[in-house]
């Protein structure tokens, strides 16, 4: 009769025989194979949007701070984050990803919730035809009356999915600086101080939320600070081509992001040498070919339609001078296209 100790042996000696096959054959070491699970949930703000390496209809690109903090801490990633996603996409279509073996969770969501893209592009027009205080308002009343709700809905839900997992969520950074550099944009400084504290709002609730649940709240604001649109460096991309990329961190923001949230997940630093991807340059044109641009996107606003033309004579704005300028930014001239543009400025700000 063979002893049952080296019959266990044996059987634990075959097994592991047999698994280390497996995992030659699969081709990943077997340090790979038992990488702990670590699962990125939420919106464009985890799935790298402003990164410029759109990689899917999600966007989630290998610059977006989960690729970077698994890449650091050797983890499996498993990358849900979507472009656009609301509190209710992430609970239909992400927990699924979830499990009693995920170790880290993490996540940045609600401020699609807040209808962030419809209020930045409603205070990006000019002050005679936007309504950037009722836009603001109305995202600082979804944060008040519903998001409460759908956190402790969304958090309950990822703590039964997922028990044994260091859970992160995380904040939005202050965007503006007070400070508008881009002609083709009309944020005055009291405007983008309200977005901010728009900002202040979300974020206030997420943290309370997040340690209502247990969860680590990853507060960007501090990080940020000096590094918003228009600072040197920037960390976050103005106004860019593609649309889709403005107002979301870039990849010196996303490390930003992977410093915070490196050590909430896994309680060790983050080492940003380790990395070897580099920040990505924004795309080269010409001066012409931005003002170009530029005009183009302020040509979108439709100034000289009728109630538009109407908004401006409320607000002391000549009709006249509107489609004077209307027609200047579809010039061929460079110059006189950057005249409008800076006389479109001017108008703004008197009517602000």
């Amino acid at each position: 009769m063979i002893p049952s100790k080296l019959l266990r042996g044996s059987i634990v000696a075959a097994a592991t025989t047999v698994l280390a096959a497996l995992v030659s054959s699969l081709g990943v070491t077997p340090a790979q194979a038992v990488a702990p699970q670590y699962v990125a949930l939420g919106d464009s703000y985890s799935a790298g949007v402003g990164t410029r390496d759109k990689q899917d209809d999600c966007y989630r690109s290998p610059y977006g701070y989960p690729a970077l903090i698994a890449d650091t801490y050797g983890l499996a990633l498993s990358y849900q984050a979507c472009s656009g996603a609301v509190t209710a996409d992430v609970a239909a279509n992400q927990l699924q990803a979830l499990s009693s073996g995920t170790a880290h969770v993490s996540m940045t969501i609600g401020g699609n919730d807040a209808h962030f893209a419809d209020v930045i592009t409603e205070c990006a027009q000019p002050g005679w035809l936007s309504d950037c205080e009722g836009a603001i308002a109305d995202g600082n009343a979804v944060i008040a009356n519903q998001l409460p709700g759908r956190y402790d809905s969304l958090f309950t839900a990822i703590a039964t999915a997922a028990p044994n997992a260091t859970v992160a969520i995380g904040g939005y950074p202050w965007i503006f600086n007070g400070e508008d550099c881009n002609l083709a944009t009309f944020f005055s400084p009291s405007e983008q101080s309200a977005l901010n504290a728009g900002s202040d709002n979300l974020d206030e609730l997420i943290a309370a939320k997040a340690a209502g649940h247990g969860f680590a709240f990853v507060d960007p604001r501090s990080s940020f600070d000096g590094h918003a649109v228009c600072d040197d460096p920037e960390w976050i991309n103005g106004l860019s081509n593609p649309i889709e990329e403005s107002y979301h961190p870039n990849r010196d923001g996303n490390v930003g992001y992977a410093a915070l949230f490196g050590p909430a997940l896994t309680g060790s630093p983050f080492d940003p040498t380790s990395l070897s991807r580099t920040a990505a340059a924004k795309p080269r044109e010409t001066r012409d070919a931005k003002l170009r641009r530029e005009a183009d996107v302020v040509l979108s606003f439709d100034l000289d339609t009728p109630a538009n033309l109407r908004a401006a004579r409320r607000h002391g704005i000549a009709p006249a001078e509107i489609k004077r300028l209307v027609r200047a930014l579809d010039s061929d001239d460079p110059a006189a296209v950057e005249r409008a543009l800076t006389e479109l400025r001017r108008l703004d700000r008197q009517t602000s």
